[in-house]
């Protein structure tokens, strides 16, 4: 966890980490991956989690690393705040990501990997009962996000399309 002067947090694909004011949390490469930021503004702590893949069902061994797929990821998360001092029943979501990347000529839901992780981000954020403030996802560009824990916003760095926050 991060709580020297303006520290910024990576979190790498397939990864999730906390962050405390004045640290600031951020990942890069979100192509069809989804950004998931769950956070608790009453005491400023936020959390992160890069999810690349819906479900942990789809995961080829039993040893998977839970930050990689949604369903695994969002619970590893709200584990990890709880024990840095955040209430799940004060959490709050914003997400980006979710793209797709590519156009496949079959049209097989199965490519469409970007909406598939969406829809299984919110599917876990509904179960847990955290409300999605802010999201921008789908589109095909590729996306760079960063959360200041101590004013709630996320920045969002698109490829080809500039900036925002939300």
């Amino acid at each position: 966890m991060a709580n020297k002067t303006g520290e910024i947090v990576k979190v790498g694909i397939a990864d999730l980490n906390v962050v405390k004011p004045p640290g600031m949390i951020r990942t890069s490469g979100l192509g069809s991956c989804v950004g998931v930021v769950l956070y608790d503004e009453s005491v400023q702590i936020a959390g992160m989690v890069h999810v690349m893949l819906p479900y942990s069902s789809l995961a080829k061994a039993n040893t998977t690393n839970k930050a990689k797929f949604a369903d695994t990821g969002i619970q590893a998360l709200i584990k990890e705040l709880e024990k840095s001092g955040a209430r799940s029943s004060r959490l709050k979501a914003k997400m980006a990501g979710g793209a797709q990347m590519f156009q496949f000529k079959s049209g097989s839901d199965l490519m469409k990997i970007g909406p598939r992780n969406v829809a299984a981000v919110k599917e876990q954020l509904q179960a847990a009962r955290i409300p999605i403030l802010s999201e921008d996802t789908g589109g095909s560009s590729g996306r760079t996000i960063e959360f200041d824990p101590a004013t709630s916003l996320l920045h969002i760095r698109t490829v080809h399309k500039g900036e925002q926050t939300i």
